[in-house]
């Protein structure tokens, strides 16, 4: 069960090596449970899709990747139980076959349900909340190695601060979703929308244009590169897409968010209907998402200061352009998740995809984070910040809760870590 790598194990990018002093696959929760048990410190890992240290540790970490990866959906109740380590992109396709689908889907459908889940991940659309949002139950192994399930039904006080918890409370075996009828959703790309359509009034416009939008610039000039309009099929507009949207014109055919990357990775664009799954993410799941020659950070303010913030963002474009290949502006509706970077407010995200330059890119993160911090900035907790703690915990009203929460799971400490400890406390 134990396995302690030959090379140093990284997160997928290679951007961090992690610290275990051991590496652990149980192939049970049984397993799991005698693991945690004799453990005085452990750290779950999901696929190793964060930038951050949120799993990293100098004590075990475990990989709930081998776990069985069992999907139960229960037709009558509309709901699904996954295992921890099932990825997005395999859950969606049981779940489409089944005739069912989830609101909304990552960019990337090969992140875990568990780990994306635990970080507080999110698709987009004015409408859509986070992926942890679906959360129903979840299920996990405490610090005594027993099992402990918790629901919103049945623990209505505890279970906001539970799904969102950085790994702090227990590994999560299984988590119980929301599902709704499988849909289909169009997808078309414009470019070249003008800047003048990022005023507060006419940005809100755009970034509700669909079921899911996503602007893409690199901050070499003051109009959008890209405008992704994701459009579920009920939505006559879908049928047929227009050839402008606020002052941007429709693509000729397939592009990647970043210029002179293939678009053969990317999801079908051009107005053709498919599957929700196959539509939502930007990536295929049957390609490698990237090359990994990259740093990602984001930052989530108020919707109602979106106009404002890109406004703050657009004067240090001299200073960002050179180190990013992309950044993305995402819609992520409020929820009630404690440590959801969409917690009490609507929300977008501003997202940063740097070249893999460590020197260049901690230059200019403290610049970007000042021009934000007029607009209280919640960062996600997977990717590359530097805000201070302080600063992070003031921007989460509920973090007083959640410290109280983990104090009662796990009174000794065993899943937190140097990241835990110091945003958390």
């Amino acid at each position: 069960m134990t396995a302690t790598p030959a090379a140093p194990l990284t997160n997928w990018a290679r951007t961090l090596t992690f610290g275990a002093r051991a590496v652990h696959r149980p192939g049970s929760v049984a397993e799991l449970q005698e693991l945690v048990r004799t453990s005085e410190r452990i750290r779950a890992l999901g696929t190793g899709h964060s930038f951050s240290r949120v799993a990293d540790t100098t004590a075990d970490l475990v990989s709930v990747a081998g776990l069985p990866p069992t999907v139960e959906i229960d037709p009558a109740r509309s709901r699904v139980t996954v295992a921890a380590g099932v990825r997005y992109g395999d859950l969606a396709e049981q779940l489409h076959r089944a005739g069912f689908a989830l609101r909304a889907m990552a960019s990337l459908p090969h992140i875990s349900v568990a780990g994306a889940c635990a970080t507080g991940t999110h698709g987009s659309g004015v409408t859509n909340q986070g992926l942890a949002s679906a959360v129903s139950a979840v299920e996990l192994v405490t610090g005594d190695g027993d099992l402990r399930t918790l629901s919103r039904a049945d623990d209505p006080e505890d279970f906001p601060g539970a799904v969102v918890a950085l790994g702090s409370l227990g590994v999560v075996v299984r988590l119980t979703l929301d599902v709704v009828p499988t849909y289909d959703v169009s997808q078309v790309v414009h470019e070249d929308l003008p800047a003048r359509s990022l005023g507060r009034d006419e940005l809100d416009e755009v970034l509700a244009g669909a079921y899911s939008v996503s602007l893409f610039t690199r901050w070499r000039g003051d109009d959008v590169d890209q405008v992704w309009l994701k459009r579920r099929t009920d939505d006559a507009a879908s049928d047929h897409p227009a050839t402008t949207f606020h002052g941007a014109r429709l693509a000729a055919g397939p592009v990647h968010p970043v210029p002179g990357m293939p678009a053969a990775s990317c999801t079908v664009q051009g107005g053709v209907p498919g599957p929700w799954h196959e539509r939502l993410p930007h990536f295929r799941a049957a390609f490698t998402p990237s090359s990994g020659e990259e740093i990602q950070s984001e930052y989530l303010v108020a919707r109602a200061d979106a106009a404002a913030a890109l406004t703050a963002l657009r004067g240090l474009k001299e200073r960002v352009a050179p180190v990013l290949h992309v950044s993305e502006v995402r819609t992520v509706a409020a929820d009630d998740l404690w440590l959801s970077p969409a917690y009490g407010r609507d929300t977008v995200a501003l997202h940063f995809t740097w070249h893999k330059d460590p020197g260049g890119v901690a230059a200019v993160l403290p610049a970007v984070e000042e021009a934000l911090a007029p607009y209280a900035p919640r960062p996600h907790w997977g990717k590359v910040f530097t805000i201070a703690p302080d600063l992070v915990r003031s921007v989460y009203p509920r973090i007083g809760d959640f410290a109280a929460l983990a104090a009662r799971l796990d009174p000794t400490g065993t899943f937190r870590n140097d990241f835990v400890d110091t945003y958390l406390r």
